[in-house]
């Protein structure tokens, strides 16, 4: 049976309940550090962020242990993937002191304001695969937010020898597209052990995380790697036709060919949140030529003559779908700045 869909208000509602015991959390776990700070803590050193649970972290010091630690009221919300300086408590656990400033961070709008998710990422690995069915403005968004974030952005068609003969030609097309636009693209198939060197490859020496909908086999891609990582794996719902979600927080890996992965919750939709449109055109390489030559300087790129952007889509130069992701993507950061307001 699908999930209810909630109403507005039913929905703000839960935020404000999920609000409330976040912050009840991080009072306690800042109460909890408070207490910490009155032990003989030992000196500071740098640690890395490799997962987060509420409003406590686990730290990983330079002897490669992780340590249960809580943070500072004053810090913001840690996430996987920050680098922080630690202080250890005789009894194992720690507190985490400062927050040194990210690279880059990986973030999910919320009613009030975005959210972090990882952070000093290098590269986005978006899989997808033919079960559950891929949604292509999924990937555009993902595609958009990695841009913005100064991020790059790698796609990885999992499950590749689940293809039948006409989702064979659906996703060759696909792949084609984006690979045309300059996205690197990869078929894998952790069954058939297809393309897990190259996705080793492109993992050296870059600090990753892997993203996607439920269901599409992250975790399998990572244990494939590594096969001795704790790594849970889940399966498609028979009811449903999504995925169940095997990973609850995002978790850091060292890999042993090098560079760091983060494996990520599975998601149905992956808002942006964008309040100048201004940042979303340049992430669509395809367009460049054509925005701003249109007759009219407030086109909308609807019905208007003259449109650059539709006289592209006629010639075949600019495909269809991609425009229209493009549209309402900046139809979604106009609303965001108006309600900015």
């Amino acid at each position: 049976m699908a999930a209810r869909k909630l109403t507005q208000q039913q929905q703000r509602r839960a935020n404000d309940t999920q609000s409330r015991r976040r912050d009840r959390a991080t009072q306690s776990a800042a109460q909890a550090g408070e207490l910490l700070d009155g032990a003989e803590l030992g000196p500071e050193q740098p640690g890395t962020v490799v997962a987060r649970f509420g409003a406590a972290v686990e730290v990983e010091g330079g002897d490669g242990l992780a340590h249960y630690c809580f943070q500072r009221q004053n810090l913001p919300g840690l996430v996987t993937g920050d680098q922080v300086t630690w202080r250890l408590a005789p009894d194992g656990r720690g507190v985490v002191v400062a927050l040194t400033p990210r690279r880059t961070e990986l973030t999910r709008p919320t009613r009030s304001r975005p959210r972090a998710i990882a952070a000093n990422i290098d590269q986005l690995l978006i899989v997808f695969a033919p079960e559950p069915a891929p949604e292509p403005d999924l990937i555009d968004r993902y595609l958009v937010s990695a841009g913005i974030a100064g991020m790059d952005a790698k796609l990885l068609l999992n499950k590749s020898d689940l293809l039948d003969e006409t989702q064979t030609s659906w996703f060759d097309q696909l792949l084609e597209l984006y690979r045309g636009i300059g996205y690197d693209c990869l078929q894998l198939s952790v069954r058939q052990r297809i393309g897990i060197e190259q996705m080793r490859k492109l993992c050296e020496g870059q600090t990753s995380i892997v993203v996607g909908q439920s269901g599409v086999g992250k975790s399998s891609l990572i244990s494939a790697l590594e096969p001795n990582l704790p790594v849970a794996v889940g399966a498609i719902s028979e009811v449903t036709g999504f995925g169940r979600h095997t990973t609850s927080t995002p978790r850091l890996y060292h890999l042993v060919s090098g560079g760091d992965l983060i494996d990520s919750p599975g998601v149905r939709r992956f808002g942006l949140h964008v309040t100048d449109p201004a940042l979303i055109g340049p992430q669509f390489p395809e367009l460049a030529p054509y925005l701003g030559r249109c007759r009219f300087r407030d086109c909308s790129h609807g019905k208007e003559p003259d449109c650059a952007l539709l006289q592209a889509v006629d010639q075949g130069a600019v495909d269809p779908r991609r425009l229209q992701s493009y549209l309402q993507m900046v139809a979604d950061a106009e609303e965001s700045r108006a309600n900015a307001r």
